[in-house]
């Protein structure tokens, strides 16, 4: 594993960008990847409000399908995705970065930790839960983000998204991730009011770290 491999592509969109639009966008930046015609990608972007369906997804989750459903590849249950939440896509080649998606997962992770508490937000990972975690105002533990990740050929689709100022009320179309026992929060609820260009520049202040973390698969697996 190369540690001279260059940055990804570093593309943040304004507006709001169509779910559809973006899943066309990364398979086709992914199949690029893979066939060595396109360099690796972050993309940072907000969506029109869509309920996406992960492979796990549970018919009963769905309690009011007040916007689109979009069926897609990437792990996980359902979720919600709208303005004021931060989403960041990854198109990442794991053939020379350590075919380890638990270590991916984790690094993952471990960014967008670093990156909230950069802007004044302690979370942290919850076993057995998948997401990012953090103690809202009331004192009970809230999914402040949401992983949810595909591999394809060993290159990355998907990735994060995090609750910087959406509309709280839009996650009751679902049951976030399947976890009806605990509440969604964001940094606006905790009192931490940014501008998304601000939670932008705390995860390229953190970035470097997440891609040094995924070495810690050492060997790359036929």
């Amino acid at each position: 594993m190369s540690s001279d491999l260059p940055a990804p592509e570093w593309r943040h969109s304004t507006g709001l960008i169509p779910y559809p639009d973006a899943l066309a966008e990364m398979e086709a930046r992914a199949a690029a990847v893979v066939a060595g015609t396109a360099n690796e990608l972050v993309w940072l972007l907000e969506h029109a409000p869509v309920y996406t369906a992960g492979t796990s997804a549970v018919a009963g989750d769905l309690i009011d399908a007040r916007f689109p459903v979009v069926p897609t590849g990437r792990g996980g249950k359902y979720t919600y995705h709208g303005p004021g939440q931060r989403v960041g896509y990854l198109v990442l080649d794991l053939n020379k970065r350590g075919r380890d998606v638990r270590c991916f997962v984790h690094a993952l992770e471990g960014w967008v930790i670093a990156a909230l508490k950069q802007v004044g937000v302690d979370a942290f990972r919850a076993d057995g839960r998948v997401g990012i975690w953090t103690i809202d105002r009331e004192g009970r533990e809230a999914k402040i983000g949401a992983i949810g990740v595909r591999v394809k050929r060993w290159v990355t689709l998907h990735g994060f998204s995090v609750n910087v100022s959406p509309d709280l009320s839009h996650f009751g179309g679902i049951v976030p991730c399947g976890l009806p026992e605990y509440p969604v929060t964001s940094l606006a609820a905790l009192g931490r009011a940014i501008p998304l260009e601000t939670f932008d520049a705390a995860l390229a202040l953190t970035a470097s770290g997440f891609l040094e973390t995924l070495s810690c698969a050492a060997e790359i697996v036929a």
